[in-house]
């Protein structure tokens, strides 16, 4: 209870939005937009409504998002331990698609940062370059059947070239790129997120994300960071379960996106 706290206190509402180009409020409701087009609902609970009030929540955020023609998509991130009834009707009612639900983990850095073996030949190396960004980018792509992986590097490179407490970290085995996942320490909490672990399927089991896990915890503490956090698919649960995160809470977006009609 003691994490789920710091959680809903910490990392929900503002601390989603941070980086958002504006952001509109109404009743408990952060309104985000995000570059790309990209709108995105954020809160910390709603407020006790009944399902006719969240009927009412969904049906502003759809028109404070519809009159925004640069908006293509929106983005309701709900939670499973909120109280939220018929949240989940009500979104696919109005268009939004549920996407897989996801464990919401956490960790405490000083108990992650602990001593992981390697296999031989693999070394673990902070990415900065254009090239090494690329390197990374295109081994995640070929684990998550990302075709679009490309598009994603400048958007990386940017992002750290704005921002350097955000950490890549990569594995390599002689010029391969086995297993990466950024760090991105969250302002003004004490979290920092672990995100993007990806590891090729021939080098699973061997402790290598493991060794990657504990490199961030050992980061985000120089970063004077208490907690890691991460939503993690039940392919990667398990594997951050191992490395000592708890699951706290599941999250499920919902996802609506304009009609090209």
């Amino acid at each position: 209870m003691r994490h789920l706290a710091a959680y809903d206190h910490e990392l929900r509402t503002d601390a989603e939005v941070v980086h958002a180009l504006d952001v509109a409020i109404h009743g408990p409701l952060r309104l985000a937009v995000f570059p790309g087009g990209r709108g995105f609902v954020s809160y910390a609970d709603l407020g006790g409504v009944d399902q006719s009030g969240i009927e009412a929540l969904v049906d502003a955020a759809l028109a404070h998002f519809g009159r925004r023609s640069e908006i293509d998509s929106i983005e309701w991130k709900t939670r499973g331990h909120d109280r939220a009834p018929g949240l989940g009707g009500t979104l696919e009612s109005r268009g939004f698609v549920p996407e897989e639900t996801e464990s919401v983990m956490i960790g405490e850095a000083e108990l992650l940062a602990q001593p992981v073996s390697l296999p031989a030949g693999v070394e673990l190396r902070r990415a900065r370059t254009e090239t090494e960004v690329f390197a990374m980018e295109e081994m995640q792509g070929r684990v998550f059947g990302d075709p679009r992986w490309r598009v994603r590097v400048e958007t990386t490179l940017q992002r750290i070239r704005e921002d350097d407490t955000v950490e890549l970290w990569t594995a390599v085995a002689g010029d391969e790129v086995i297993s990466a996942g950024r760090l991105e320490p969250v302002t003004g909490t004490r979290f920092a997120g672990l995100w993007g672990g990806a590891t090729l399927p021939e080098w699973l089991g061997r402790g290598v994300y493991r060794a990657l896990t504990a490199q961030r915890a050992r980061s985000a503490l120089a970063l004077g960071k208490v907690y890691l956090h991460s939503d993690s698919t039940e392919f990667s649960r398990p594997i951050l379960e191992r490395a000592g995160l708890v699951t706290v809470t599941t999250t499920t977006p919902y996802v609506w996106t304009r009609s090209t009609d």
